[in-house]
Order: C-alpha cells, then structure tokens, then sequence
C-alpha cells in the first residue's frame, strides 16, 4: 500500500473480513477472558488500559517450557556447573541478542526483516544478562567474536584474548530465525550441509584453541555438526528456540540452580554431510560391515544428562502374549542415585524383528517425566496398546500383525538397560485413523528400601 501496488481500500476490505469473522465467534463480546485488560478490567466496558499479551501466567508457563527444555548434552570432567567466583569469557552471536530465542513464526522474526518497527519483542534476558544476574560474585566478560551468518572473522582475536585470560568460556551459538531466506532457520531457509552457519565454527575452533576449557550453546531450530572441535568441549547445551524465558533457562543451567532434564527430540549429527535422518532407521541404515560410513550420531534420539543420576530395575510385563487388540502392561522401578533432586525422562522403544517389511531397528512408544529426590525411587508403569506396534504393510493398509515384539526401557535410545518381550497373537487386524496413538504412564510410589 505504501508503494502504491495496493489500493488502501482493499486493505480495509480484508481487514474487515476478519473483524466480521472474530464478530461471528464471539472473540469481540463482552466479558470474553482474552479481552481483559493489563489492570483485571474488561476491555470490553471502555476501561482504559492495553492489552496484557504477556501476563504473569503466560510467562510463568513459558519459563517452565524453558526450563524443561534446555538439554545437557556434554558435560566432561564435571566443567558444569559453573563456578560462582570464576572468571568467564562469554562469546558468541547469539550471547547478547534478545531475540535469539523466537522462532521464525514469532512476530518480531516474522514481520522485523521487512519491517524493523515490528521487531520488538516482549522483554527477554540474553544469556549475558541472564548469567550475571545468576552469578554476581563471577566476573563476566563479553566478546561477539562474530556474527551468525556472515564471513567477518575480525572479531576473533577480541573473542580469543577474552578466553585466554578466563577460566571458562560460554560461546553461544546457532541459528537466526527467518523466513525465506532472511535467516539460517525457519520456513524457506534451507541448507545444504548441516555446519553452523557463517563462520562460527572457525570461531568455535579458535577459542578451543585458546586451551581455555569451552561450554559450548546451541540456540538453534534444526541439529548442527558442530565439528572437529566436539570432542575437546568442555560442555554442550542445547535450546531449540526457547521462547521468551529462554535466556533465564539457559543460565539456570549454567549456574546450576536448574537440574537439566530436557531430552534430545532429534539426532544431533557427528558429520555435517551426514543426512539429518530419522532415528527410525532400519538395520542396515546403521553401522555395519557393508558400508564404510559410519552414520552413528554424535548424540542420540532421546539423550541428555542430568547433575544427578538414575538406575533402573525390575522391568516386568505383565502378560507373555496379548491379543493384536489387546494392552500389555509393562513396569519398572526408577532410581535417583545422585547427591541432587531431578527428572528423569524413562523412555520405552519397541522393535520388531520379523514384520512383511522392514521396520526401524526401534521406535519410542512412551515416555514419563519423573521428578526424584536424592535416593527415591519411583515404580513407572505404561500401557500398551497393540495399536502402538501397527505399520503400512505391502498392500498399503496399516496393520497390526501378529508375532514378536521386543521391549526396552532408559534413559535414551542408546542407553536401554531393561530388554524383554511379548508375543502379539491372533489374527492380523487393520487399523484406521481410531487406531491408539498414545501410551498411558502411571507414576506410584515412592518405593523404600535401600540403594
């Protein structure tokens, strides 16, 4: 309309369109509990007041979020948490950008690249702010060192002294949320190999190269490799767009005072050639002796670590064999045997090895939080519905089919102590879109005796 391409009256018309439509489903009446005002009144009265888009509940809610979401994914020789008198050198583009928690669909991502009045988002805590308002006895000193997308590197030697001369750095990393191509994540920003954008990874291995040890975080929207330097990290975080309290979450982590519980929703990649594939990969899409690539991830489907630690025990399944409509229940006891209270996230993964096609080598089929206290232990019990081992067989009708199916319980896809099985007997039976699409966890206890 500025440009003139449109006339200002077809604005309008649209516009109109959608006040009609809110009209229609009474989003506009009176005493409606999304038009109350910053001060409890009724916007709807005439009381004077804005709209309160972020009230405390909402925030309450999206630091919780936050919170849980934030996954440890490395963490050698204890470098986390973090020392309250240490000396930190905090780096990275996304260190002190208060918006590097929103994605591409929140409003100052969404409309700020075209429209830079609209970029103001709600008030958020960088990493930075966060982690001195965490740790006010530690001096904490800051270096961009880059920028995420571009090729400068001649904030790299700043970024370098600042680690030198610290005990720790914090680098921040990751992604840039857009649309189209205006950032390095989001809808229409496409990449074609999974390296961190710009030049962050030579920053990465600069400040490696520092000798000072580095905890690396990830803010990111998809998996990155992050490279040769992986293995000489001190400590990897990862947030995927945490939202508005994603600065505070991030350095509750950092500080310590949040016991991480976030679990990996994807594979992180050891290569950035490797494909960001699916965890639900047959047999021969893993490791084996027919291929000289060795796919495995750097990190599984289902990782995280904790500043506690978790021992399970005395898997049982109830029922040797369930009908092919029929529940198994299956059960185990999980342990808190660390120092500190915290989540652990038991996951259940299926196989089948003998389908009318091939199956992934496993597939999660549930999942419970469990929060313990230091030496608590707590019984999990999930039901399992044979609708949860249904596929597309060869003549394209999902079924489920009788035969074995093998179960196994932890704390991620590659870390599953508990094995066992049952059979699915009776006839093959179709299922459609009724079909069971989710797995029931009952938490009891908490259980006596001795660790």
């Amino acid at each position: 309309m500025r440009d003139g391409l449109v006339a200002e009256e077809f604005v309008d018309r649209a516009a109109a369109r959608v006040l009609r439509q809110k009209c229609d489903l009474g989003l506009l009446d009176p005493g409606w509990p999304g038009r109350q005002t910053a001060d409890g009144a009724d916007g709807a009265d005439g009381a004077d007041g804005v709209l309160d888009l972020d009230p405390p509940g909402h925030r309450a809610l999206a630091r919780r979020l936050a919170e849980e979401s934030v996954v440890l994914l490395a963490n050698r020789d204890a470098a986390l948490p973090l020392h309250p008198h240490a000396r930190i050198a905090v780096t990275g583009p996304l260190a002190d950008d208060p918006l590097a928690f929103y994605g591409c669909y929140s409003m100052p991502r969404h409309l700020g690249g075209r429209y830079p009045e609209a970029a103001e988002g709600p008030p958020s805590d960088t990493v930075l702010a966060a982690l001195r308002a965490e740790l006010p006895s530690a001096q904490i000193d800051y270096a961009v060192g880059c920028a995420v997308r571009d090729q400068d590197r001649s904030g790299f030697a700043h970024a370098a002294a600042h680690a030198r001369e610290a005990d720790v750095v914090v680098a921040v990393l990751g992604d840039e949320a857009g649309l189209f191509g205006r950032g390095t994540s989001g809808e229409g920003c496409d990449v074609a190999d999974l390296r961190l954008p710009g030049v962050q990874e030579d920053l990465l291995r600069i400040l490696v190269a520092s000798g000072t040890p580095v905890v690396l975080v990830l803010v990111t929207g998809r998996p990155y490799a992050i490279g040769p330097a992986a293995s000489e990290l001190a400590g990897v975080v990862q947030a995927f767009f945490p939202g508005e309290e994603g600065g505070g979450a991030i350095a509750g982590v950092l500080s310590g005072r949040l016991v991480p519980s976030g679990r990996l929703p994807v594979e992180l990649p050891a290569s950035p050639g490797g494909q960001p594939s699916s965890y639900l990969r047959p047999r021969l899409a893993a490791r084996h002796p027919g291929s000289s690539v060795d796919p495995t991830p750097l990190f599984a489907f289902g990782h995280g670590l904790s500043y506690t630690s978790f021992a399970y025990s005395d898997l049982v399944i109830d029922q040797p064999e369930i009908g092919t409509d029929g529940t198994a229940v299956i059960s185990c006891t999980v342990r808190n045997t660390g120092a500190r209270a915290g989540a652990e996230v038991v996951q259940l993964y299926l196989s089948d090895p003998v389908a009318q096609v091939v199956r992934p080598a496993r597939w999660l089929a549930g999942f419970a939080r469990i929060p313990l206290e230091p030496g608590q232990a707590r019984r999990v019990t999930f039901r399992l519905h044979a609708d949860r081992t249904a596929f597309t067989g060869r003549d394209l009708v999902r079924v489920v089919e009788p035969g074995e199916i093998r179960v196994a319980v932890g704390g991620a896809s590659d870390q599953l102590p508990l094995q066992g099985s049952f059979m699915l007997c009776g006839p093959e039976r179709a299922v459609g879109p009724g079909r069971v699409l989710d797995t029931p966890a009952e938490v009891s206890g908490p259980i006596s005796g001795a660790q």
